[in-house]
């Protein structure tokens, strides 16, 4: 660990990229969802949904593979297999004329993606620790956010110039682009004095070893609340905008619009949270994503959906504040777990990303004609994210 730490401008940019992978993946294809679907004869507009929250559920399972895997043969060799999964994965979803199969490749891509996603997490946390990790975080994710503001607009021009089909294949492509700059310049993290020899009770004791820690199990869930409320808007955010609003052809622009507040914010995390404490800003941050929404739900119940500009305002004040927890609860969750980075990086993106899928299929199922849902299930979600927060026992902050 290194006592005085510095940023590292390159390690930050591959760090990014390889987390980057997985919004590629899933924002990439949202102009197209309504056009694979008829393509592929999909009846119910709401199943389009199963295309976004599938990924995640893929996502979720794969860290429980990868995550110890490298614990004990180390973190790039494990991102190399699961990179290799998303391009047969990936291969698949071209190639499919089965909306089924296609879903099947989506979860496939997930299991494949949690590797780059998940590891890379791991590597930070085998670099940096307390506020600079999350300094750090809050700087690769700034990064991060480039690829949900460019990525839809990226897929809309392949869909409109070629076919859903080329948005698969530049992301395939893309990907192997990242892969190999990182296999060139990003050295080894996990000391082989540091790994774990990989037995099958080593998930099991990575468990236990996990839920012994509160503050590790109690920012797990609050992660899992906010990525549940994260993942309900990407799921139904085409529907939203195309069907409800009408604004097909600006979707990618106001997709974009919203991802610069999380970047902004995330920008302004990495500037501030070694100086205030990142569980501060988080309680802060939390406390703002809650009353934002209940804001929303006391204002527009039982009415038709407001204005466009008010949507967004009431938008742009929820993701603001996502921009400044995401990094600091993933950061907070592995400060105790250290010594088990990988695979408390897997328990960590399993439990929030499986939480997030049952609450995005809940809550998602109830977005038909108003986006009034969406905020009720925000304000439930950071609700709860409140009480876990305020009950878990103090943390002293560490540089």
């Amino acid at each position: 660990m290194q006592n005085q730490p510095t940023l590292k401008i390159e390690f930050i940019a591959i760090m990014a990229l390889l987390m980057s992978l997985v919004a590629l993946s899933i924002d990439g294809i949202l102009p197209a969802l309504a056009v694979i679907g008829t393509d592929l004869g999909v009846t119910n507009t709401q199943d389009h949904q199963l295309l976004i929250t599938m990924i995640f559920l893929g996502l979720g399972f794969g860290q429980l593979i990868f995550g110890p895997l490298s614990d004990s043969y180390g973190r790039k060799p494990i991102i190399y297999v699961g990179f290799l999964v998303f391009a047969v994965a990936s291969i698949i979803c071209v190639n499919t004329n089965s909306y089924e199969i296609l879903i099947a490749g989506r979860i496939l891509q997930g299991i494949g993606l949690a590797s780059p996603r998940t590891l890379s997490i791991a590597m930070i946390r085998d670099s940096y620790e307390g506020d600079y990790m999350a300094k750090v975080m809050s700087f690769i994710v700034m990064i991060f956010i480039l690829i949900p503001i460019i990525a839809p607009t990226l897929g809309q021009f392949l869909m409109f110039a070629y076919n859903w089909q080329a948005i698969f294949n530049v992301q395939l492509g893309l990907g192997i682009l990242v892969i190999f700059w990182f296999w060139k310049r990003q050295p080894e993290t996990l000391a082989v004095s540091n790994r774990i020899p990989f037995r099958s009770a080593t998930l099991i004791s990575g468990f236990i070893e996990f839920f012994k820690h509160q503050q590790a199990l109690a920012f797990t869930l609050i992660s899992g609340f906010i990525t549940g409320s994260f993942m309900v808007y990407l799921s139904t955010t085409q529907y939203i905008f195309e069907v409800q609003y009408n604004l097909g052809d600006d979707f990618p622009l106001i997709f974009a619009s919203l991802a610069v507040g999380v970047g902004f914010a995330t920008y302004l995390n990495g500037v501030y949270v070694v100086r205030i404490g990142m569980k501060r800003i988080a309680l802060v941050s939390l406390a703002a994503y809650m009353l934002s929404s209940l804001l929303y739900v006391v204002l527009f119940y039982n009415q038709v959906n407001p204005p466009l500009w008010v949507l967004l305002t009431f938008f742009a004040l929820q993701f603001t504040s996502v921009g400044f927890l995401f990094g600091n609860l993933r950061a907070l969750a592995m400060q105790p777990i250290g010594h088990i980075a990988g695979v408390g990086a897997a328990i960590n993106g399993f439990i929030s990303t499986v939480m997030g899928v049952g609450i995005a299929s809940v809550i998602g199922a109830y977005v038909s004609t108003t986006v009034w849902p969406l905020f009720l299930g925000f304000t439930i979600c950071g609700f709860a994210s409140m009480v876990i927060f305020l009950l878990n026992k103090p943390m002293e902050r560490t540089i």
